[in-house]
């Protein structure tokens, strides 16, 4: 048996976690697009097999933002690397602290707390910022948070959180929970999606909406990265997921 075989049955025999949503009309989804459509274009019964034709935005559910997605001249969808999809994985579990305070922002501080208590983050790693927020995934109006101004309440990053991990930590990719990148109070002050427009640009990709993060441990997982390969794509739905060791707390 050789050593990829061998370790192909030591990673079945680990915990896997599903980091993805299914994909419903029903889902909460970015509100410049379109709900998916389908059509069943032959059936078994009549055509002797099946098919269906879909139409979903690039960014549509659990997703992979290329950094040509904010960020013109940098890499596309089918130009990022196969070993950029499998990496070790980290969580920053804040979901008490979203609990209290939904407009959240994570910062730097944050990540030197971690690091105190798991260690440096090492290069070519991703991070992820678990907030718990997929838990309202069902609920499309909780996951929007509205207020009844119409503006949205949902956590995410600092710039400074970003820029220290790419700069100080040279992190290879990053996720959360919620559809955008910036908690959504300072998407409104600022204008613009700044932490996103930074961590595009930085040409390393991310991933958004994902799913169960409260379930994966501080360290210790690494995360797989199912990937399309469409040309000059700025990205699209995936399946993603976690392999955690037996035993991890």
């Amino acid at each position: 048996m050789s050593k990829i075989t061998e370790s192909i049955l030591y990673l079945k025999g680990q915990k896997w976690i599903d980091l993805s949503h299914t994909v419903t009309p029903e889902m909460p989804y970015f509100q410049a697009f379109k709900p998916i459509t389908e059509n069943t274009l032959y059936t078994v019964k009549d055509d002797g097999f099946f098919a269906k034709e879909y139409a979903l935005a690039t960014q549509y559910g659990t997703h992979i933002d290329a950094p040509i997605h904010f960020s013109e001249g940098k890499r596309s969808l089918e130009e990022l690397e196969l070993k950029e999809f499998v990496l070790p994985l980290f969580v920053i579990h804040k979901e008490q602290e979203v609990i209290a305070n939904n407009d959240y922002m994570l910062t730097v501080d944050d990540i030197l707390a971690f690091e105190r208590e798991y260690g440096e983050i090492p290069a070519g790693s991703f991070v992820a910022f678990s907030s718990g927020w997929s838990k309202r995934w069902s609920d499309p109006d909780s996951y929007y948070n509205l207020d009844e101004n119409g503006q949205a309440h949902t956590p995410g990053w600092s710039v400074e959180a970003l820029k220290f991990l790419h700069e100080k930590r040279n992190v290879k990719a990053v996720g959360h929970e919620t559809l955008d990148t910036d908690p959504a109070i300072e998407e409104a002050k600022n204008g613009h999606l700044l932490g996103e427009l930074y961590w595009l640009s930085t040409d390393n990709y991310q991933i958004e909406v994902m799913n169960n993060l409260a379930e994966v441990p501080s360290k210790g997982a690494s995360i797989v990265v199912g990937v399309p390969k469409i040309k000059s794509a700025p990205g699209f739905n995936i399946r993603v997921f976690a392999i955690i060791p037996e035993g991890t707390e």
